[in-house]
């Protein structure tokens, strides 16, 4: 009876809880980041030792409880959200820009810029299981990896900045991981996303107008280059922050993706692999993020216009809302049902909560030079 007492005593001091929920921002500066909750609107706990977090961005393991999060430092970091602690956390890379989770949840991959390369990992135990350098070219030079993604199959997916090649990993067996290489993809990829049936990958070029699209369908027809040239003839603006592809901008049969050094929002036809259309923006676009329901498309900005929020009527095609969060927007992440945006104002120290109907400002909360936000929803999405 005694020991009974013990159990049923724990039980009410640790409550029981899911992580449906959940979520984690990034605190840049401080090397901490913040378990929140949705429901609640709330921080719940706060988890320091993470290194340096200035370009970090984080995975789900399957059942939303651990986060694996990916730090400058080179560091993977797995995170318990429940207990608010890490687990376990290793360096395993010089710079590390972000990750992937494979789709069984039992592989975590890192990409790495220095050295160049992806380092897989027990998800369980944070083994390294296998080193696949990005080397490329006679002289055997190594590229930085840019755009992982996890697909179906058990596959990782990424692009070779210097190089310009696509690389597939099969890591059923993740000993021996088999890698096809697509070459000669276009000039400087810099970030790539998978679509959320999880069937292509596209890479944005920086090096020249437009991208590289990838059928994981059928990867034996080898790349074809979409929105060729969709700059020719106009002067592009210096790029003061480079964008990103991984905001699943994608609603119903179309992607929203940022223009390089335009202040345009570029609208790709999936079914026909054209552009259809062009949405002017108010600066050169850093995350292009649909809403959920796909009825809006939410953009934040580079430098200099980097306080403000356009919002996009998907059907309408125009801008029809800017808001102001604060100085330095660096992210926003949708609640898993669309009803509310978070928004990161690195600058004014703080995370903004707004209604994405009424576009009313929810809550405020303080956290030390945010950046990324990432919601546990993301743990049963391919791709992100």
């Amino acid at each position: 009876m005694a020991a009974i007492a013990l159990v049923l005593a724990g039980c009410a001091s640790e409550p029981l809880r899911g992580t449906g929920d959940l979520g984690v921002v990034i605190e840049r500066a401080s090397g901490s980041v913040q378990v929140v909750e949705t429901t609640g609107q709330k921080a719940i706990s706060r988890i320091e030792g993470l290194g340096d977090l200035s370009h970090a961005s984080l995975v789900y393991s399957r059942d939303g409880r651990y986060a694996y999060v990916f730090g400058r430092d080179g560091g993977l970091t797995k995170v318990d959200l429940l207990k608010g602690s890490i687990v376990n956390r290793v360096i395993q890379a010089g710079n590390s820009i972000g990750g992937a989770i494979s789709q069984d949840g039992r592989w975590v991959a890192a990409q790495n810029y220095t050295p160049g390369g992806v380092k897989i990992f027990n998800a369980d135990t944070l083994e390294l299981v296998a080193d696949i350098p990005a080397t490329y070219g006679e002289q055997g030079a190594r590229a930085k990896v840019v755009g992982l993604a996890d697909a179906p199959g058990n596959r990782f997916v990424w692009s070779l900045f210097e190089a310009g090649e696509i690389w597939v990993a099969d890591v059923t067996d993740p000993r021996t991981p088999k890698v096809d290489k697509f070459r000669n993809i276009g000039r400087e990829p810099y970030d790539g996303l998978v679509t959320p049936n999880g069937r292509y990958y596209l890479a944005g070029l920086f090096g020249e107008d437009g991208l590289a699209m990838l059928d994981l369908w059928y990867p034996e027809r080898g790349v074809k280059r979409v929105l060729d040239g969709y700059g020719k003839g106009t002067e592009k603006m210096p790029v003061y922050k480079m964008p990103h592809l991984r905001g699943w901008a994608v609603a119903g049969r179309y992607a929203y993706l940022p223009a390089i050094g335009r202040n345009e929002v570029l609208m790709l036809d999936m079914e026909t692999w054209q552009e259809a259309g062009r949405i002017p923006v108010g600066g050169q676009p850093v995350f292009v993020m649909a809403r959920p329901d796909g009825r809006q498309i939410w953009v934040n900005f580079a430098f200099p216009d980097n306080s403000h929020v356009d919002i996009i009527d998907a059907e309408a095609r125009r801008v029809v809302k800017r808001l102001e969060p604060g100085k330095t927007v660096l992210h926003m992440e949708f609640t898993p049902r669309g009803e509310a945006v978070w928004i990161s104002a690195r600058d004014d120290n703080r995370v903004v909560v707004y209604d994405t109907v009424t576009f009313a400002r929810k809550v405020e909360l303080k956290a030390e030079a945010p950046s990324g936000i990432f919601f546990t929803s993301r743990a049963a999405r391919t791709g992100f």
